[in-house]
């Protein structure tokens, strides 16, 4: 691949050596719903993965890595990061809490490193996606590396 397409989360991968596969999508249409990007992509919505940002009642973030089609069960997540509660950061903070855009969040390269927990699916799994930190670009990864290498755990957090 050109490096100039590489994304930051490609490059933060191939510096921690960490085996990836890369997938790019048409975004013109602005279909940018993990499920559409499933979709696009030809992909089981079971292993394509959206990443969420929430603040907790002790106003820190944390992030939580869940199946597109699926939604965040706010007291699970607050229960796994031990916060009596969580709820979704706005919109407009996304960008200035983890420099990436709505649509283009990733696990991986956020300004900082906060608490992430995955959905306990991606433990039978071989592979889940997630965004590579910009619209129109993901990788795919072992849930096992990605765990490892962002300090995360897992949890069962959807409804």
């Amino acid at each position: 691949m050109a490096k100039d397409n590489k994304t930051n989360v490609m490059r933060i991968l191939d510096q921690a050596k960490i085996s990836y596969n890369h997938y790019f999508y048409d975004h013109e249409d602005g279909k940018i719903d993990g499920v559409s990007v499933a979709h696009k992509l030809g992909q089981d919505v079971e292993q394509v993965f959206k990443t969420l940002v929430t603040r907790g009642a002790s106003r820190e973030y944390f992030v939580f890595v869940i199946p597109v089609a699926q939604e965040l069960n706010l007291k699970a997540a607050a229960k796994s990061v031990g916060e009596k509660s969580v709820e979704m950061i706005h919109v407009d903070e996304i960008n200035k809490v983890t420099g990436y855009i709505r649509g283009g969040c990733s696990p991986v390269g956020m300004k900082k490193q906060f608490q992430t927990v995955i959905d306990s699916s991606c433990e039978q799994l071989p592979a889940i996606i997630v965004s590579a930190g910009k619209i129109g670009a993901q990788v795919e990864v072992a849930p096992q590396d990605l765990l490892r290498f962002i300090g995360g755990k897992t949890a069962l957090l959807t409804l």
